[in-house]
């Protein structure tokens, strides 16, 4: 089994996400969120797809909400990709994971 993604916090963000010596995709969702839910999966097989090339963590907005209001996340789903310490990209709300992985391809 490759990798999966990993849950992030506040308190972790910046040593998983802003100091990581790969690309990070940041997931921020939330339980109540449908679309959050729908692309789960896709992004589980894409961790694993891309294994040590590029990291996917999720952010739980409700009990991490300082990550998502400094990057000014105001919907979910929101994927952003981050490349040495930066955001390089971002995308907001659900897609297919053809659309998805294309995005990463594109941003690394």
């Amino acid at each position: 089994m490759g990798a999966a993604t990993v849950a992030v916090t506040d308190a972790t963000f910046d040593a998983e996400v802003r100091k990581s010596d790969v690309p990070v995709v940041v997931d921020f969702w939330a339980e109540w969120c449908g679309p959050c839910r729908q692309i789960g999966p896709a992004l589980e097989e894409l961790a694993a797809e891309y294994a040590g090339k590029v990291k996917i963590v999720k952010v739980n907005v409700d009990e991490n909400p300082d990550s998502p209001a400094q990057l000014g996340v105001r919907g979910i789903p929101a994927l952003f990709l981050f490349k040495d310490g930066q955001v390089v990209s971002n995308k907001i709300g659900a897609a297919p994971k053809a659309a998805l992985a294309n995005w990463i391809q594109s941003a690394i």
